[in-house]
């Protein structure tokens, strides 16, 4: 029975590690098929233009590309023609869900492409903001790396009458949250969801939001060197949030300055940074929103978590849905299970059975997240 038992962990240890080579072919495309055609995914860090994942010609119309070495899992991507603005649409310009492939076996696969975004010009967005939200800055200095960011701030609606301070909470991609003209993928309402819930709660607070690097926003919002997006450059851009940006808001508005009173949140690759930031920085950072963190991009992240202890209670709001790719629940829960083991943690872990990868699921989900942030 013990050989047997053996033999079985065995055969699961050779299952896990085992590497799968993925076939994708595009059998048609319907417009520009002269043009080169790449994918983009989780598993090449998103890169609209990656030249080791461009496809190659396939035979007569086809085009196609053989990935190797894929551990088991899910997979999400897109066939796009060098950008994201150029990535694939259905056939009338609507924007499509991420492509998935669960890999647990050699696979080979053919896709055909209905339409290209670019072929569809969206209609001018209209600019949403609410009246509480202002650009601080159109190129706020970065001189950790030596580049410009926008910078937008939500003040509650009392702030211009009132004389007490407020708590701050930090966010990601500062284009997605408070205004539809500048977010690509929709906004998450932040503003509109903060004039409501602060009515009812009773309790207030400022967001600064920060836009991410466009290009570079892989590299910012990663701490960790990678070898197809090259070096990690959230170390610097943390020390930015810290170091530059924080005082420059307490200076400039009435903030209660106190890691009990800062919070810092992001989503996707900025859920994997603020949640990153939050234990390199837990007597800048008392809480944060992990809203389906990108903890796939390495395992260090957890080998981090694991050798960390705070002095002080940090509280972790962690949140990500099962129509995700990527293992993103597992990896949640991974992470909670191992956070929970400390003594000055708080989490709160949150598996939507419907999330899905999208600002749609975490506009929804920011709502919860105050709740419980305010608590």
């Amino acid at each position: 029975m013990k050989q047997m038992t053996f033999a079985i962990l065995l055969l699961c240890s050779v299952i896990t590690k085992a590497q799968f080579s993925v076939r994708l072919v595009v059998t048609s495309v319907a417009a520009k098929p002269n043009e080169d055609i790449y994918v983009a995914g989780n598993f090449n860090g998103w890169n609209p233009k990656d030249e080791n994942y461009k496809l190659k010609p396939f035979g007569g119309s086809r085009k196609g590309i053989v990935i190797k070495d894929l551990a088991a899992g899910n997979y999400a991507f897109k066939f796009t023609r060098g950008s994201f603005d150029k990535v694939e649409s259905m056939a009338d310009g609507r924007d499509i869900s991420d492509r998935v492939l669960e890999v647990n076996a050699d696979l080979s696969q053919e896709f055909t492409i209905a339409g290209w975004k670019d072929d569809y010009p969206e209609r001018p967005k209209p600019y949403t903001a609410s009246p509480q939200v202002r650009i601080i800055d159109t190129a706020f200095k970065i001189p950790q790396l030596n580049r410009t960011r926008r910078i937008w701030v939500y003040l509650p609606k009392g702030y211009a009458t009132a004389s007490k301070r407020y708590p701050v909470l930090y966010m990601q991609d500062g284009q997605n949250l408070f205004n539809e003209q500048t977010a690509p993928f929709g906004e998450w309402g932040v503003d509109e969801c903060l004039d409501t819930l602060q009515q009812k709660l009773g309790k207030e607070c400022i967001v600064v939001g920060i836009d991410n690097a466009g290009a570079f926003r892989k590299q910012e919002y990663d701490p960790y060197d990678d070898a197809t997006s090259g070096k990690g450059e959230g170390k610097a851009y943390a020390e930015f949030l810290v170091k530059k940006l924080k005082p420059f808001i307490d200076n400039k508005y009435r903030t209660l300055k106190g890691r009990e009173n800062t919070f810092i949140a992001g989503s996707s690759l900025g859920g994997l940074f603020s949640f990153w930031a939050a234990i390199q920085y837990p007597d800048v950072f008392g809480a944060a929103g992990v809203f389906s963190p990108s903890f796939w991009v390495s395992d260090q992240i957890f080998a981090d978590a694991e050798k960390f202890n705070a002095a002080v209670m940090s509280r972790f709001y962690m949140s990500a849905g099962k129509m995700e790719p990527a293992d993103m629940v597992s990896n949640n829960e991974k992470m909670a299970a191992l956070m929970q083991k400390k003594q000055k943690y708080d989490i709160r872990l949150v598996t939507d059975p419907l999330g899905r990868h999208n600002e749609k699921t975490w506009r929804k989900e920011f709502e919860a997240f105050y709740y419980w942030l305010m608590k």
